[in-house]
């Protein structure tokens, strides 16, 4: 069982940054792959970003150049920087874990951007 706790979500303003952060409740060596997927209102949820438990990354291509996804392996924990956010970036953000055919969801965190 993994448990996922995320935190860094809230209302920023067009052209804003935040970072999300999620902390893993196991070791992410034991973890294939960590992610965030995000889900806007009356969307179906799409990837952001995910990586690797050997440190490969992968991107929506639409959000190239904007996110960037990164870990702390001391801290179990992942992160996702987000730049020069705009409205249509606005859901909520989900962290999942990846092992040996299984997944698991974080509760979400919203992201709100203000235009």
């Amino acid at each position: 069982q993994v448990q996922l706790v995320e935190s860094g979500g809230g209302l920023v303003q067009a052209g804003g940054s935040l970072r999300l952060s999620c902390s893993s409740s196991i070791s992410m060596l034991s973890i294939n792959s960590m992610g965030w997927y995000r889900q806007a209102p009356g969307k179906q949820r799409e990837l952001v970003a995910t990586i690797t438990s050997g440190g490969t990354r992968n991107y929506a291509d639409s959000l190239k150049g904007r996110f960037t996804i990164s870990r702390d392996g001391a801290k179990n924990t992942v992160y996702l920087q987000m730049n020069s956010l705009q409205p249509e970036d606005t859901a909520v953000y989900y962290c999942n874990a990846y092992k040996y055919s299984r997944s698991w969801w974080g509760q979400g965190t919203l992201v709100t951007v203000s235009s």
